[in-house]
């Protein structure tokens, strides 16, 4: 039994980015299509968004032809593949403040949105610091983290303070800190309600680019290689790695990674008129197929 319909949806992509972003030490690899996709569960009274995506019709426009961010679709036209309104949107909870995750704020009018509280207070420092350091800030839009803040103020951001079990029914959020950012996290879906859930998902956010990270492409001797672009420390991007594979027993295919064009080819999905693609990872008892 089901209690969350869970969906990947593809949103934009950049058709073109490096292969050593994604995969550490791929130098000279050429180039790959990475997708952007925002992960949507539907279940017991919720409508919950993993991550916002960005708003390309206004202020992220800037980063969408900084990074040849391609075939951007609004979320209106996204959710309503599966049935779903922004409007219906009651939570969104980010996994860190890059422009991808945290650029589409305005677009959720009645989102409640949580974050680790590090995370936001974090980029908050980078932004006072001297222009020289001004790389560290390269995937984050300083208007965002102004526009958080004023939800904050609103009461419709809430801060997590490290690890909580059950922020929403039967989901749990982990402090992955100084790995791709200094405060990412990662989600737990425990799909049958249950604490020791026999039917569990991890969202990894952007701890994790590709199935390969997992294995480094050795499945018969695998090896954690961690992606190619992070702000943090490799070393415990490894070990969040690993701590993820624990947490699913090792399956790599309940690791829900928000780039990865391959969790198509994993769960059931379809390609939109768009060219988007929808994945169906899972639908509660009393859902409708969006497939």
């Amino acid at each position: 039994m089901a209690d969350y319909s869970i969906w990947i949806l593809e949103f934009a992509c950049v058709p073109d980015a490096p292969t050593s972003s994604l995969i550490f030490g791929r130098h000279n690899a050429g180039t790959e299509k990475l997708p952007y996709a925002y992960t949507l569960l539907r279940g017991r009274g919720h409508t919950i968004l993993f991550d916002c995506g960005l708003n390309a019709a206004s202020h992220g426009l800037e980063f969408v032809q900084k990074y040849n961010v391609s075939n951007w679709a609004h979320p209106r036209d996204v959710l309503a593949e599966v049935g779903v309104t922004p409007e219906e949107v009651d939570h969104v909870i980010l996994s860190h403040a890059h422009f991808d995750h945290m650029g589409g704020l305005e677009l959720f009018p009645n989102a409640k949105f949580l974050i680790q509280r590090e995370e936001l207070a974090g980029w908050v420092s980078v932004m006072t610091m001297d222009r020289k350091f001004r790389w560290l800030m390269g995937a984050t839009d300083p208007g965002d983290i102004i526009h958080a803040v004023q939800l904050a103020r609103e009461g419709r951001l809430i801060g997590i303070d490290g690890d909580q079990d059950d922020v929403l029914p039967g989901i749990d959020v982990r402090l992955a800190r100084d790995t791709h950012t200094v405060g990412s996290q990662y989600i737990i879906v425990r799909n049958d309600g249950m604490p020791n859930s026999e039917d569990r998902y991890i969202y990894t956010g952007d701890l994790i680019y590709r199935f390969e990270n997992l294995d480094g492409g050795e499945p018969d001797d695998p090896k954690i290689l961690p992606n190619g672009l992070s702000f943090g420390d490799y070393t415990k991007i490894i070990l969040a790695t690993d701590r993820i594979l624990n947490d699913v027993s090792g399956d790599a295919k309940r690791v829900l990674i928000p780039h990865e064009g391959a969790m198509a080819d994993v769960y059931p999905s379809r390609t939109t008129s768009r060219g988007h693609y929808i994945v169906e990872v899972a639908l509660a008892d009393d859902d409708k197929s969006a497939l």
